[in-house]
């Protein structure tokens, strides 16, 4: 079972400091969730621990073996998978072949689309043959987790897949989220400003301001309003 572990990070843009002393942990199993204001470090964190940005200070560790020193396509092929903010999907490119460059980090007799992902997204194989940018905002968001599942990870990774996306695709992603959790025993992070969305599907919570976590604890915390005043602007 896969367990990520930041402890007590600290992360650096030229002399701005991003993270100041945040440590947070995903167990195995289970989707964690990090809530914050625009601003506050949430998407710093996740380039902490995909490795995009180096950490000036503290560790990043998965499925025991630390990170720090690993670039980006060393961490996939450990098997850490992104959905990143604003889903990145190739507008130009057939939804087969957007799913197809998830291949990128798997040894050559894994290079298949796993079934889950049209069970999960049955619209996706209706649309293999289209265009990327031709699909909807929603489609898009689909796609994008998609491709991520192609790479087999251990831990899933989604920056703000709720943003901008109609009501009905929120619930289509959360049935996926919460079936990859309970059914494929899958680690997932969770970064998001939406609080519903989160209140139903995480088992737990750290909320970020200025760089550092504010609270951390179970779900159900999210319906107290003094934890609640954290995401207040």
């Amino acid at each position: 079972m896969t367990t990520l572990a930041v402890d007590d990070i600290h992360l650096h843009y030229g002399a701005a400091e991003a993270l100041r002393g945040v440590s947070v942990k995903a167990e195995p199993a289970s989707i964690t969730c990090v809530l914050g204001r625009n601003g506050v470090g949430k998407t710093s964190l996740l380039r902490a621990i995909t490795g995009q940005h180096p950490v000036s200070s503290g560790s990043v560790d998965f499925d025991g073996a630390a990170l720090n020193n690993q670039p980006p396509y060393a961490r996939a092929a450990r098997g850490i998978g992104v959905v990143p903010q604003g889903r990145e999907i190739f507008p130009l490119l057939t939804v087969e072949e957007n799913l197809e460059t998830g291949f990128a980090c798997l040894g050559r007799r894994s290079r298949t689309i796993p079934p889950e992902v049209f069970e999960l997204f049955p619209v996706l194989e209706t649309m293999l043959s289209r265009r990327g940018g031709d699909l909807s905002g929603g489609q898009q968001q689909q796609l994008a987790i998609g491709r991520a599942l192609v790479t087999r990870p251990k831990l899933l990774i989604l920056d703000e897949p709720t943003e901008g996306i109609q009501p009905s695709i929120i619930k289509d992603i959360g049935r996926a989220l919460s079936y990859l959790r309970d059914t494929a025993g899958l680690t997932i992070l969770l970064v998001e400003q939406y609080l519903d969305f989160c209140r139903e599907l995480a088992d737990r919570v750290y909320i970020m301001d200025r760089g550092e976590i504010v609270h951390s604890g179970p779900a159900q915390d999210l319906d107290n309003p003094d934890v609640r005043a954290h995401l207040m602007v």
